[in-house]
């Protein structure tokens, strides 16, 4: 038995029994849903984190056991909150219910942003290439810098003094 020499990845790939896969196919995402026929995501942003289940309905959100007009008062952490929503054009079609830990309110808003994101992609997965676009699916990398010893805060250093 004469070993053949493979020339390139494609030869490799039929040798070793795959199909060829064309480079411009796109993933085909699946709708993953729980028993209850909700989707599920996690959301952060700084030190929140947000778990987030939206199913079909009247279009309420909860945010830890309140609406999030309630818990969220401020009028820009509310916006934030819709962005998503008022991309893909359903406000009003979906109910969602978060829990959000961690963090003050402005990381919270962005961490359940965030999570409502991801999950509507998991219930409706045609909404992706829009919220991607929108900057939406990417969790916001940005922490607070770590306090250094030698120093008042992450750079600040201590007041000079002469004497």
């Amino acid at each position: 038995m004469a070993e053949q020499e493979i020339q390139s990845f494609e030869q490799l790939g039929q040798a070793m029994g795959n199909a060829p896969v064309s480079e411009n196919e796109a993933p085909i995402y699946e709708q993953k849903l729980d028993k209850q026929g909700r989707a599920y995501a996690t959301g952060r942003r700084k030190n929140a984190i947000a778990r987030v289940w939206v199913k079909p309905g009247a279009g309420r959100i909860i945010v830890n056991g309140k609406d999030y007009k309630e818990y969220f008062a401020r009028p820009v952490l509310q916006m934030v909150l819709q962005q998503p929503l008022e991309l893909v054009q359903r406000s009003g079609q979906y109910d969602v219910m978060c829990t959000v830990t961690g963090g003050g309110l402005s990381g919270q808003a962005g961490a359940v942003r965030h999570g409502l994101s991801q999950a509507l992609t998991r219930y409706e997965p045609e909404l992706r290439s829009p919220l991607k676009k929108g900057g939406f699916l990417t969790r916001d990398p940005r922490t607070v810098e770590r306090k250094k010893y030698g120093r008042a805060k992450a750079r600040r250093s201590f007041q000079f003094s002469k004497r």
